[in-house]
């Protein structure tokens, strides 16, 4: 059985203050968008092994055993034992690190996969409750619809944003921005307008509204990152920004725009019509 986990963007990013329980409370704007990974699972009687994991595409770096996939079998097998041996194929395509939310979407894939795969017949709030069990963001690729995202990112409310009559431009640089300094460089605030309001106006409107707290530790480290915002611009996006804590850009160009390439760099660029 195959899915393809998708990626995320976020439309705007406010930190509002950090809890007792040392996460942050946020809030922003999860947008799901056609970049995507594939996800593979076929059942392996007789195996020794619970799960034989493997990957293709770009590199996953660290311990095998650590990936996102591997730990949400590993939390439903513990309380469906009856889930069988099986081989699992990722092929990666959704860079890593890089604010796109990559691994916390194959992770919620994965739940979703194996759900259907083997009858397990959970429910959309129990998909949820295992979800956030993986990480703070893994719920909202549950849903997979755009989400006004408060708390952790954990509480969803589903908004009418619709950016389908847009082009939208990724770009990522290579640069992994450490998501711990990120936050370590930012002062929690209340916003002097809920980013919930924002995007229901028109985009046009956003450049001066919609805005993400990491963009300026993040520039202020890495000027290329902001250098690749200021190029969506200058090529005629209606609106651009950093996703998450980066370092991925997006832009906003209204279609029939001819959208930039970045032929002259190595970076990671996908259009998205």
């Amino acid at each position: 059985m195959l899915l393809f986990p998708n990626c995320k963007i976020n439309l705007g990013l406010h930190i509002l203050n950090k809890r007792d329980d040392g996460f942050h409370n946020l809030e922003t704007v999860f947008y799901p968008v056609g970049l995507k990974d594939a996800l593979e699972i076929i059942p392996s009687p007789g195996s020794n092994n619970a799960i034989e994991f493997t990957s293709s595409g770009l590199n996953i770096e660290g311990n095998t055993n650590d990936n996102i996939c591997i730990k949400a079998y590993q939390l439903l097998k513990k309380d469906f034992p009856e889930l069988p041996a099986l081989k699992m194929h990722l092929l990666k395509a959704i860079p890593m690190g890089a604010g796109l939310g990559g691994g916390s979407a194959d992770g919620a894939f994965t739940l979703q996969l194996l759900n259907q795969k083997f009858n397990l017949n959970l429910s959309t709030p129990e998909l949820l409750n295992y979800a956030l069990q993986l990480g703070s963001d893994c719920p909202f690729f549950i849903i997979n619809k755009p989400c006004y995202a408060t708390g952790r990112g954990e509480i969803l409310e589903v908004v009418t944003t619709d950016l389908s009559n847009y082009t939208i431009v990724l770009v990522n640089p290579g640069i992994h921005v450490n998501t711990g300094w990120a936050f370590s460089q930012l002062t929690p605030a209340l916003p002097q307008k809920s980013i919930v309001s924002i995007i229901a106006q028109p985009v046009a409107t956003w450049q001066q509204e919609l805005h993400n707290d990491f963009e300026k530790p993040v520039f202020g480290k890495y000027p290329v990152i902001k250098k690749v915002k200021e190029r969506l611009y200058t090529q005629g996006a209606t609106y651009a920004a950093m996703s998450g804590s980066g370092s991925t850009l997006y832009g906003i160009f209204e279609k029939g725009i001819v959208v930039p390439q970045f032929p002259d760099t190595d970076y990671f660029v996908k259009i998205i019509t």
